[in-house]
């Protein structure tokens, strides 16, 4: 279960390999960029709370440009509030002291996330209706760039957090737009390839952020990687017939959400995307106006906790402002151990003594002998992870490999690691499990709008190419981007929580080839691969019901996470006279969050689990009747009390509970299945994980 802050996860397994001391040590006596973190920013009627949060943050700020003039890197306070400054690790271990300070943590790199796609989407769903009703028509794309997006569905602001944009392209085009939305408070910054007439009614804001971390390419913000204008293109990018890469994958290249507008986020350049710089570009989003801030990026080498991930930290008060969020991230425990070549790790060519408290890289061609054979070997034999090599033509996907720490990389990045493993007499890996996906989306292939002066994918004697073909999860994202935009746009009243329950619980677990969705290795896919499903595009603008995550919820979230109630009325905003953290507060309870999920941990089968949730009625009003269906596996009885919801009128409430029992006395496995509410229009599935 991810994240209860963030609208939408998407996250796969990766490797992270370091050297026993990392090239980022800092003597206490030298300066780096720390991020100061001081929970939420004050709201306009000030409490004394609030008045004293303002306060602490105003003295800080006081106390520091005094003591260092350029110390001052980024001030945080329109969505919440802190700073980013050079400081030395004595002085921050002493500034996260401070009255109102919540965390100090270092400034640090996370990585990007390395358009037959919506036609493959719009046949993903069992209920047809017009998937972009207030934008450009999908049955006539050749004519489409003549029709233009009426004035509510160019309402919706799609902010893109990533490398910039190449506002030339006509993915980016304004043809018949209306007037920018008056409640727009962004702007367009200037530089030296980049000025104010580079915006128009299609992209209506352009902002970047200078680094310590970055050195190059953050003047201005142009795109001078590629990644965020083809990202931009994917969620929301004007209608455009005859695109293709030198031929290839020709035809109408569009937007998830075409007629929405968007704002670009330089945060990153080549080099990554600075954890200060992220935060202050959530900052300036939520107090800019964007409806949906979508992130291709995350994480790798540094595996932050909750007090100090800055895409965590930034969604949750994006959310808390009702902007949706959607970001493809990791998080994840981590393990550390010197790192064997065993190549084939069948039954007879591994040496206990040699693999026991070891991470074994293994073949993945050995004949007759399965990924889980091997790991099952690997185990037996005292190992704690296996990285398979995968041949670079198959490609590398994201594979299941239950509890045990595995992962898959290619033949290329095979060498890089033997090189480094020949390199040192200890060589240490860390293998970095994942979340459960909350949704699966198009990340193979995708065509999207391009930079125009990148030289390294124009063939010999032709122009650049207006589009390219990229695959990864940075293309999955902006595919739920734009989504969330379109069914923001139909139901502008809508939370960010209801809107992700109409992605969710619409999701779909057939192909298009109407068969199961399968994994790499061809088995059937559950929600460790997918979350609740692939997503459609036509399914969650009318999903029937959906679960809403309220104020109370998320508060609950950081008790049972493991804050206190004095540090919780510190990062939220809106805190209901009284609250206090209840007194279990424990971990298991985040299965009772209001999610449209359900996800269990450490069942043993000894006793039941009773999990609640409550559902809002969208359909609209008159009476309408709602039945259970349970879909469970042998060994696991799941109880819906009631197994009927009546509902009289449209917004109207109902709660239920779920109760999971075991049927075999000491459950083996992880367990899989759904819970389907439907009343012969509406299909609302709700996945559940029971692991072990």
């Amino acid at each position: 279960m991810s994240m209860e802050g963030i609208s939408i996860f998407l996250a796969f397994a990766t490797l992270f390999l370091s050297s026993s001391k990392a090239s980022t040590d800092q003597t206490s006596n030298s300066s780096r960029v720390y991020i100061v973190y001081m929970g939420s920013a004050a709201p306009n009627s000030l409490t004394s709370t609030t008045a004293s949060l303002r306060t602490d943050h105003a003295r800080l700020l006081t106390l520091l440009t005094r003591r260092k003039g350029n110390a001052l890197v980024h001030v945080y306070r329109h969505g919440f509030s802190g700073f980013a400054a050079r400081l030395s690790e004595e002085e921050a271990l002493l500034m996260a002291q401070k009255p109102g300070v919540v965390s100090v943590f270092p400034d640090h790199l996370l990585k990007l996330h390395t358009t037959h796609s919506w036609d493959f989407l719009k046949y993903q769903t069992e209920l047809e209706i017009n998937s972009f009703p207030n934008s450009i028509s999908e049955n006539n794309d050749a004519a489409g760039d003549d029709t233009p997006p009426d004035s509510k569905g160019s309402d919706t602001i799609i902010g893109i957090i990533d490398t910039g944009i190449w506002p030339e392209s006509e993915s980016f085009n304004d043809k018949g737009m209306g007037p920018i939305p008056s409640r727009w408070k962004g702007t367009c910054m200037k530089g030296p390839d980049f000025t104010s007439s580079s915006c128009n009614r299609k992209l209506i804001g352009a902002r970047f952020y200078n680094s310590d971390e970055l050195i190059a390419d953050n003047d201005s913000p142009r795109d001078l990687v590629g990644h965020g204008t083809h990202v931009a293109g994917t969620a929301a990018g004007s209608v455009v017939p005859g695109a293709s890469y030198y031929g290839l994958a020709a035809g109408t290249a569009k937007g998830g959400s075409p007629g929405s507008r968007i704002a670009m986020y330089k945060v990153c350049t080549a080099q990554g995307c600075s954890a200060s710089a992220i935060l202050a570009a959530f900052d300036d989003a939520i107090s800019d106006g964007v409806d949906v801030l979508s992130l291709s990026l995350g994480s790798t080498s540094y595996q932050p906790d909750l007090s100090s991930d800055p895409i965590a930290m930034g969604a949750f008060h994006a959310v808390e402002r009702g902007i949706i969020v959607v970001s493809s991230a990791l998080s994840a425990k981590t393990a550390d151990a010197e790192e064997p070549e065993a190549r084939n790790c069948d039954e007879g060519s591994l040496e206990e003594k040699l693999i026991k408290g070891k991470i074994v890289i293994c073949d993945t061609d050995v004949p007759f002998y399965t990924t889980e054979n091997q790991i099952a070997t690997v185990k037996s034999l005292g190992g704690i992870g296996v990285v398979f090599t995968r041949d670079d033509n198959i490609g590398i996907m994201a594979d299941t490999y239950g509890a045990f720490p595995a992962s898959a990389i290619s033949l290329k990045d095979a060498k890089d690691i033997f090189s480094y493993i020949n390199s040192t007499r200890n060589p240490v890996a860390t293998i970095l499990p994942t979340e459960t996906s909350d949704i699966a989306a198009p990340g193979v292939d995708i065509l999207a709008a391009w930079i125009g002066n990148d030289t390294a994918v124009t063939l010999a004697g032709k122009e650049a190419p207006k589009f390219n073909v990229l695959s990864g999860t940075s293309m999955a994202c902006p595919h739920v981007s734009g989504i969330a935009a379109s069914v923001k746009t139909q139901n502008p009243a809508w939370s960010p929580s209801a809107i992700r329950s109409a992605i969710m619980t619409t999701a779909t677990r057939i192909n298009n080839l109407k068969t199961p969705i399968t994994t790499d290795s061809s088995s059937i896919a559950t929600p460790y691969d997918y979350g609740a499903g692939q997503v459609t595009s036509t399914g969650p603008l009318h999903p029937g019901l959906v679960y809403e995550t309220d104020t109370i919820n998320y508060l609950n979230y950081l008790c049972y996470y493991g804050f206190d109630t004095s540090k919780v009325k510190t990062i939220a905003r809106t805190i209901p006279i009284g609250f206090a953290c209840p007194k279990d507060s424990k971990a298991d309870y985040i299965s009772n969050i209001n999610y449209p999920s359900i996800a269990i941990s450490k069942f043993n089968g000894k006793e039941s689990r009773n999990i609640s949730r409550k559902v809002t009625n969208v359909a609209g009003d008159g009476e309408m009747v709602f039945t259970a269906n349970v879909d469970a596996p042998r060994g696991l009885s799941v109880k819906v009390i009631p197994d009927k919801l009546i509902f009289s009128k449209d917004n109207q409430k109902l709660s239920y509970q779920v109760v999971f029992s075991a049927t075999t006395p000491v459950p083996k496995e992880d367990m899989f299945g759904s819970l389907t509410w439907s009343n012969g229009q509406y299909k609302v599935r709700s996945p559940f994980v029971v692991s072990i």
